[in-house]
């Protein structure tokens, strides 16, 4: 690989936060692993370039993980590629790697032009908003995967190794998780530049409700909303479903606060976080689930605490840091009395503070007018507490584009 390739300034087109294995919300692949398996996981990049990269994660393997070959393509529609588009990935030069246990690796920078390109192009590979699909054949027994449970977007396994295979009906497994895959990362030859939003926190972030395959997560709605306002920005998506601003979970991931600099401050390009946590931290103490524990009952000031350590982590990066307000949560089946004081104590800080760069008041966008405490019934997905489609583009519209 000459000098250029290796010199150039990467931005994350895409992101996912990794978790432990685990049974997870719905039935999944982390816990089996795979072997003699190809997986194909279809991304929606935010940002453009004409080279890319993949980020694989093997931060909770408990053994190497060998990855013998991977392929980056253009998606068509499900698991099917775009003719003309597959590209073979390296690492290293080698077509396999491995990946320590605990550790990650970038692959090589490829180019995905429509036909093979004698020399290197200077046309985008990709826009935003295009879709990319990763490919990942693992010839041995994994065992159990490092990945992301709650993707809203599909994942296909097929037997034996397919990588270059343009035939979707191949691919007859499917899950709604990630696996391996932490990040699409895009270079455009130009300078490095810090542009990227990352959308920082729970299942609200995550998109629990949304439209399967349908990209619709606040997030989503986010980057649309830049791009047609002229301001194109890529936004990454680090939330985790379940996660907790102040305790771990085997279930919900690292707390926030341990996992902010490598889901946030580590990653390249970034210039701001939106932060909406705290709501699990609220509600888990309230009923009596298995998978709620550790459920703590924590005071407001506590909250408040852990957000201030947040901000003091971003301050520290230059990394402009955005306070989201807790959500209404009525008829959830963790608001009690002493759930709703503590998130109407929490969100009067965010809001009369000053402590964040800025606010986005997410809770009064998608209230109930005749009841805040709830969710309007447009916007609600029919749990009380997770939004819907519209609700998701309703939140994306209280984001003061200038404060990012």
């Amino acid at each position: 690989m000459n000098d250029s390739i290796n010199s150039l300034a990467w931005h994350t087109g895409w992101a996912a936060s990794v978790q432990r294995p685990s049974e997870g919300f719905h039935p999944n692949w982390s816990l089996e692993g795979f072997g003699d398996h190809t997986l194909r996981q279809v991304v929606r990049v935010t940002g453009s370039g004409t080279r890319a990269r993949i980020r694989l994660s093997n931060r909770y393997g408990s053994a190497p993980l060998e990855l013998t070959g991977a392929t980056l393509a253009r998606t068509d529609k499900g698991a099917a590629v775009q003719k003309g588009t597959v590209r073979r990935l390296t690492f290293a030069g080698a077509a396999s790697v491995r990946i320590p246990a605990g550790g990650e690796v970038h692959s090589d920078a490829a180019e995905l032009t429509a036909e093979p390109a004698a020399e290197p192009t200077t046309e985008p590979l990709t826009e935003p908003f295009a879709s990319l699909t990763v490919s990942l054949y693992f010839a041995r027994p994994t065992g159990p995967a490092t990945f992301h449970a709650q993707a809203y977007a599909t994942a296909y396994r097929a037997a034996g190794d397919r990588l270059t295979d343009p035939d979707p009906a191949a691919f007859g497994e499917t899950t709604q998780s990630w696996y391996h895959l932490a990040a699409v990362e895009l270079a455009d030859g130009g300078p490095a530049r810090r542009e990227a939003v990352v959308a920082f926190g729970d299942s609200i972030t995550d998109g629990f409700g949304s439209t399967l395959d349908a990209d619709r997560r606040y997030p989503d709605a986010l980057a649309e909303r830049l791009a047609a306002a002229g301001m194109p920005r890529p936004v990454l998506n680090q939330g985790i479903g379940g996660n907790l601003l102040l305790s771990d979970s085997a279930w919900y991931g690292e707390r926030a606060g341990e996992r902010f600099r490598r889901d946030v401050l580590d990653r390249p390009g970034v210039r701001s976080v939106i932060v909406l946590v705290g709501l699990n931290d609220i509600g888990f103490s309230e009923v009596d689930l298995p998978t709620y524990k550790p459920a703590p009952d924590h005071p407001a000031a506590a909250l408040i605490a852990g957000y201030q350590d947040l901000i003091a982590q971003a301050r520290a990066a230059g990394v402009r840091i955005i306070g989201g307000t807790l959500l209404p949560f009525k008829g959830a089946e963790y608001h009690t009395p002493a759930a709703e004081a503590k998130r109407r104590e929490v969100n009067a800080w965010i809001r009369g503070s000053g402590a964040f760069d800025a606010v986005a008041d997410f809770a009064t966008a998608v209230a109930d007018p005749d009841d805040p405490e709830a969710l309007a019934p447009a916007y609600d997905s029919g749990d009380h507490k997770h939004p819907n489609d519209e609700g998701y583009r309703q939140m994306a519209a209280a984001v003061d584009l200038t404060t990012l």
